[in-house]
C-alpha cells in the first residue's frame, strides 16, 4: 500500500471511552483526486486483487469504524488523497484516504522522507505492514507526533516512518486509513476532545479531468452543502469478512422489472477501490442484463452507443432506503477513456467482477464508481453508515 507513498492516513474508528476535554466542532479537509495508471494497468484487475486481500485479511479481523471532519481529497485512480502536515516544524505529506487501512504511514517516498521534530517521540517499536492498498510491504519505526488535516490538528498521533517499501504507488506520500481497528486519526481526535461527533463525512463527485479538487472529509459531523436528501442510515454489518471494514448489507436490482443482482448481500464501502466490483455470479446477470462484451485492452464491461440509450438504472437498497446509480453513473468518464487505454469514443461500464461467487461474506465493494454519487457518513459511535443524495447523484458528467 506505500512503495512511492510516504503517508497513510488513517480513517478507521474504535469505540471509545468518551473524554473529559469539551467538544469542538466539524473540521472540513479538502481532498484531490487525481489518475495516475500504469500503461497496461487494468483498473478491474487492481480492484479484484485488492478485494481478494481485504477479504483475506479481514476474515478473522474486528469490525472497524470510522470517524469525521472535513479534510479534501485527490483520487489518483484508485485513490483520494489529503494533504497532512506532520511535526513542528510540520512536514508536508500527501496521504491516500482509505476505509480499508488503519495505519498512518509517513516516509515511504525516498524523495519526501519523514524526519523526527520537537514533538516527534520515538516509541522504539518496529512495525511490520502489508497492504491490500498498493500491494506492498512496509517496515518501519513508531512515533507518536503531531499530525493535522485542515482545521484538525491532533498530538500525539500514531504514525509509522517507513524505512522501506515494496510496491505502490508512485506521487504520493501515504494513505489515510479508515478499515482496522487500531488508534486511527478519528479515533485519536475523538479520545482527546476535539470532535464533537464520533463520526466523518466523506464527499466525493464525478470527475471531469484526470486530476481534480473535487472532495472533502468532514471529521465530528457532516457538511450540509454536500447533500440534498435526508441521510439513511443502516448499521454495519456482522457478516465477517465485511464486518472487519466499512461493511453493510444490501439488496441491488436492475431495471423497471427489478431483476435482482444481489439480494440482502454483505460487502464494503471502500475508498480504495475505484470501480463497483459485485460477485462473479451476480456480475454474469448483469452482464447480460446490459449486453456489454468484456473489453481485453481496459478489463472493462464495453457497450455500444444504442445499448446505453437501453441502459437502465441499478437499483440499492440500504437501510430500507433505495439509492439509484443511474446509466450515467454506471459508465467510465469518457473524458478519462484515452487514460486507461480505452477508445476516446468507447462507453466503459464500472461494474466490474469481483472474482469470487456470492455467499463469502462479501459480496460487493462500493467504490468510487458509487462514492462520487452519494455523500456517505461513517458513524462510528453509533455503528452505522448513512447515505444521502448529492446534486451529483443525476449528473450527466461521464
Amino acid at each position: 500500500m506505500f512503495t512511492q507513498v510516504s503517508l497513510v492516513l488513517s480513517l478507521a474508528l474504535l469505540s471509545a471511552a468518551s473524554p473529559l476535554a469539551p467538544r469542538k466542532g466539524p473540521k472540513t479537509v479538502p481532498l484531490a483526486r487525481k489518475l495516475n495508471i500504469a500503461a497496461g494497468t487494468k483498473i478491474a484487475d487492481v480492484d479484484q486483487a485488492r478485494a481478494k486481500a481485504l477479504s483475506k485479511a479481514g476474515a478473522d479481523g474486528p469490525k472497524a469504524e470510522d470517524g469525521v471532519s472535513p479534510v479534501s481529497v485527490t483520487n489518483t485512480v484508485v485513490i483520494y488523497t489529503a494533504e497532512v502536515l506532520v511535526g513542528s516544524p510540520p512536514q508536508t505529506f500527501n496521504l491516500i484516504v482509505d476505509t480499508g487501512s488503519s495505519n498512518t504511514w509517513v516516509g515511504a517516498n525516498t524523495a519526501n522522507p519523514y524526519v523526527p521534530t520537537s514533538t516527534s517521540v520515538n516509541t522504539t517499536n518496529i512495525i511490520v505492514c502489508s497492504s491490500a492498498f498498493f500491494f506492498t510491504r512496509h517496515y518501519g519505526l513508531e512515533y507518536n507526533d503531531t499530525v493535522a488535516l485542515g482545521e484538525l490538528s491532533i498530538p500525539q498521533q500514531t504514525i509509522g516512518a517507513a524505512q522501506f517499501a515494496l510496491g505502490g504507488f508512485s506521487g504520493t506520500d501515504g494513505t489515510t486509513a479508515s478499515g482496522n481497528p487500531i488508534l486511527t486519526v478519528t479515533d485519536n481526535a475523538w479520545e482527546q476532545g476535539l470532535l464533537s461527533q464520533y463520526e466523518i463525512g466523506i464527499s466525493f463527485q464525478p470527475p471531469t479531468n484526470s486530476s481534480d479538487a473535487n472532495g472533502q472529509l468532514t471529521f465530528g459531523g457532516v457538511d450540509e452543502s454536500k447533500f440534498d436528501g435526508p441521510i439513511t442510515y443502516t448499521p454495519l454489518t456482522t457478516t465477517a469478512p465485511a464486518s472487519g471494514y466499512v461493511g453493510i448489507n444490501q439488496t441491488v436490482t436492475y431495471g423497471s422489472q427489478q431483476v435482482p443482482i444481489l439480494t440482502n448481500a454483505a460487502g464494503i464501502l471502500d475508498t480504495g477501490t475505484t470501480l463497483v466490483p459485485i460477485a462473479s455470479d451476480a456480475f454474469a446477470v448483469y452482464q447480460n442484463l446490459t449486453g456489454a462484451v468484456l473489453d481485453t485492452t481496459t478489463g472493462l464491461l464495453k457497450i455500444t452507443g444504442e445499448q446505453y440509450d437501453s441502459l437502465e438504472s441499478l437499483f440499492f437498497e440500504i437501510g430500507g432506503r433505495t439509492f439509484e446509480l443511474t446509466k450515467n453513473a454506471q459508465i467510465w468518464p469518457r473524458t478519462l477513456n484515452t487514460n486507461i487505454g480505452g477508445d476516446a469514443d468507447g462507453i466503459y461500464l464500472v461494474v466490474s467482477n469481483l472474482g469470487a461467487p456470492s455467499g463469502h461474506g462479501m459480496d460487493f465493494v462500493d467504490g468510487y464508481g458509487f462514492l462520487e454519487r452519494f455523500y456517505a457518513v461513517y458513524d462510528t459511535g453509533s455503528s452505522r453508515v448513512g447515505l444521502a443524495t448529492t446534486p451529483f447523484t443525476n449528473a450527466t458528467t461521464n
